[in-house]
């Protein structure tokens, strides 16, 4: 019985000339995509509502509306905002390169099209938009209040759990727009010289929820925690009640959620082997023999909270 064929990644293909259509169309299935076709930017838009692409290539000069408006349209759309587009363009000057990527596009390629150079590019974006992916996953699952904004304090990607923090913290569905405002305030103070990491944000005069900045995690792409003001972080309740270091109960907590020790180590940046002397200082101070045991009474200290 013959296995069942992976499924084709999916790239939408958006250009209002029909020779460069077929010639590309040919091409892309050729090299193992499944093509979906958009003779215009509106075209193109009413696809996405319905069929999310894995990648889209899009010809910056169109009739009507443009790449370059297209492209910012298509980024609103929350189904495809994380969805990569490549600019095909026969306009080489800087500007308009420069305004391709300010559009929401990663990357652009000069007409005429090289088909070797076009296959490259795109595996190339696809494993980035994967591994990008598959990061905002791993944090959804972890249950991490996180969240991503550039420069402007614009939210980039949030977890759910940080959505639904923000809106049960403001009382409102629109919480997030609060949350970027303080960001956006944040930014400038930082850019001029302000060193406080933490953002305090109160609602009829009361704190309700604190930003912690935990770095910079790309080119305009800044990383924040979310916490309840009136809440103390897991591994804070750990440290306290067990009289550890910040670094055994951060341990302690990723033990407690079941991670093996390797997994400790790569989420934060441990070796084995100092992960394996955390834990032995771990069992002392908690007086137990086993990881199982410290897993239970880490979860008992965070259950009564």
């Amino acid at each position: 019985m013959a296995e069942p064929a992976l499924p084709r990644d999916i790239v939408l293909l958006v250009d209002d000339s029909p020779e460069a259509l077929g010639f590309l169309t040919d091409a892309l299935e050729q090299s193992g995509f499944s093509v979906l076709i958009a003779t215009s930017g509106s075209a193109a838009l009413n696809i996405v509502e319905r069929i999310t692409p894995d990648l889209i290539l899009l010809d910056a000069v169109m009739p009507s509306m443009d790449g370059f408006e297209t492209c910012r349209k298509l980024k609103a759309n929350a189904a495809v905002s994380q969805v990569p587009v490549i600019f095909m363009t026969g306009l080489t000057e800087t500007e308009h390169i420069v305004h391709a990527l300010e559009s929401g596009g990663v990357d652009y390629l000069t007409k005429p099209i090289n088909i070797d150079e076009l296959r490259a590019r795109i595996r190339v974006h696809l494993r980035n938009a994967r591994s990008a992916q598959s990061a905002r996953v791993a944090l959804d699952a972890a249950g991490r209040h996180l969240l991503a904004v550039k420069g402007d304090g614009a939210v980039h990607w949030s977890t759910p759990q940080a959505t639904r923090l923000v809106n049960a913290a403001t009382g409102s569905d629109d919480g997030m727009d609060i949350v970027t405002n303080h960001i956006a305030e944040w930014m400038k103070m930082r850019a001029s010289g302000g060193r406080d990491a933490v953002i305090s944000i109160a609602s009829a005069g009361q704190a309700t929820l604190q930003l912690g900045f935990l770095g910079t995690i790309g080119p305009d792409e800044y990383l924040f925690r979310l916490t309840a003001a009136n809440q103390r972080s897991d591994d804070a309740v750990l440290r306290q009640h067990f009289s550890l270091t910040q670094r055994e109960s951060e341990v302690l907590l990723w033990i407690a959620k079941g991670k093996a020790n390797r997994d400790i180590g790569e989420i934060l940046g441990l070796s084995a082997r100092t992960v394996n002397k955390h834990l032995e200082q771990i069992y002392v101070k908690l007086g137990v023999e086993n990881r199982a045991s410290a897993a239970v009474k880490a979860a008992h200290v965070l259950h009564e909270i």
